[in-house]
């Protein structure tokens, strides 16, 4: 982080603004907004200030700046047109140690003045630390559309209510749930649509059956699919329950961007496996998870993937059907569609592939068994999941089941990461391209004529 966001309580407060012209205005409105007392000081205002200033909503001072005007304020924000005033405002005010702006230049300010969506008492600010005001407006101007005007009654409704939960709710954990349920659910909309009496009734039906001991101690386990790598391939379903669990068991595809979107608060256990080695044993996961979600807390198993694709989703749900503890599957972009996309090769098209197969590299005991027959089929994908360690023999051994030694391959390393990398070749070259390429895990490989495709799509791979 660049700046510390803060909140700034600057109601009665005395705060300083340097120049007259249209800057200096909207600067000037932000601050009596907050409820500050403002003084400005300049030679000449424009039509805006003296309109504020015969209101006697700002105190003006006609002249050039002094240190003098520094005196009893809180904060000081410089919005003239010439160098050598902002320089000198930021020089002093950082000799008192005080709060000072001075507007598109931050390498003289200690503080930034944010973009502001203002639904008060709920407020959002989106800043850039300076680097593009530009952007920041335009990420407010989006955030505007997703945040109703009504976000302020919600949150007033939460303020009434606020130490009622807490002495009906006095652990933080029951709190956080039930204001997650009211905050989401059928009281909300209530005050979106404005009937507030119904939803204050609700919130009190709500919280007496939240004191309930029984449901206080229900847990829940989330099969959350997290997708390939690339965090803008989450659903808002997932994104969702990654806010609302109180712990997370994570696998080693697991990016660390996606895993920053889980809930900061929330308890981080690492599980993944890699080829001959396991941080947990599967069995031990499926017992973490009953055990957790019995003591009830909200745990997600957070999965590259899709859970249900070679994810062992179905041995984990197995084990909590069995324990009777309750769960959601939620679906993930699985490797072999979104990094086949990102690679820019369809997985399927008229004129080269009616079906795709999806395999993985290796089976429970480490072996390559596979139904050869049954892939070598014309104008089918193979995709072949988890297939670094046995490339070579994978290549040879579809070779002599009769898969042409020329069949198009390419291996997709690390997938819709930054890190992407996409090696192309046949069955015979493909082994020996990647010994030299000191490939890394994970990786998928596609066999097929689309391969053939990717140049001709070539562009699409930069367009992401």
């Amino acid at each position: 982080m660049d700046f510390l966001p803060v909140s700034l309580d600057i109601k009665a407060q005395s705060c300083l603004v340097v120049g007259g012209g249209e800057i200096a205005a909207r600067k000037v409105g932000m601050l009596l907004r907050a409820g500050a007392q403002v003084k400005v000081v300049s030679p000449t205002l424009n039509e805006t200030l003296s309109e504020l200033n015969a209101a006697g909503k700002i105190q003006h001072q006609s002249a050039e700046f002094q240190e003098s005007d520094l005196q009893g304020m809180m904060l000081v924000i410089a919005a003239t047109d010439n160098a050598v005033i902002n320089q000198q405002v930021s020089d002093l005010a950082r000799r008192r140690t005080m709060l000072v702006n001075v507007v598109d230049q931050p390498m003289l300010c200690n503080f930034i003045l944010p973009s502001i969506i203002d639904r008060s008492p709920v407020m959002v600010a989106v800043s850039t630390g300076g680097a593009s005001p530009v952007l920041a407006r335009l990420l407010r101007a989006r955030l505007e559309t997703l945040i109703p005007a009504s976000y302020g009654r919600l949150a007033d409704l939460g303020a009434r209510f606020r130490e009622l939960v807490k002495q009906r709710l006095p652990n933080t954990t029951q709190r956080r749930r039930f204001w997650e349920q009211i905050l989401q659910g059928p009281v909300a909309e209530m005050v979106y649509a404005g009937r507030d009496d119904e939803a204050n009734t609700a919130l009190q039906s709500a919280l007496q059956e939240a004191a309930n001991p029984q449901i206080l101690s229900q847990g829940e386990v989330y099969l959350v699919g997290a997708g390939p790598g690339d965090p803008d391939l989450l659903t808002f379903r997932a994104l969702r329950l990654m806010q609302q669990a109180d712990v997370v068991l994570y696998d080693r595809l697991v990016t660390p961007e996606i895993l920053d979107l889980v809930r900061r608060e929330a308890e981080r256990i690492y599980v993944g496996k890699k080829r001959a080695f396991h941080a947990v044993r599967q069995e031990e996961i499926n017992q973490l998870l009953v055990r957790l979600a019995k003591e009830g807390k909200r745990v997600l198993r957070l999965k590259g993937g899709d859970p249900f694709i070679f994810g062992r989703g179905g041995e984990e749900i197995e084990t909590l059907a069995e324990e009777g503890v309750r769960f959601q599957v939620v679906p993930g972009i699985t490797a072999a569609a979104g990094c086949a996309s990102y690679a820019g090769i369809p997985l399927t098209h008229r004129d080269y592939s009616q079906s795709v197969v999806f395999l993985t590299g290796h089976l429970k005991d480490g072996s390559v068994n596979l139904d050869w027959t049954h892939i070598i089929q014309p104008k089918q994908t193979v995709v072949i999941y988890m297939g670094l360690a046995g490339l070579d023999q994978l290549c040879s051994e579809l070779i002599s089941h009769g898969m042409p030694s020329t069949q198009a391959v390419a291996l997709v390393e690390q997938g819709t990461t930054p890190q992407q990398r996409v090696l192309v070749g046949t069955l015979a070259s493909l082994p020996g391209i990647v010994a030299t390429a000191e490939v890394r895990a994970p990786t998928l490989l596609i066999i097929g004529d689309v391969v053939k495709l990717r140049d001709k799509l070539a562009w699409f791979e930069g367009q992401r």
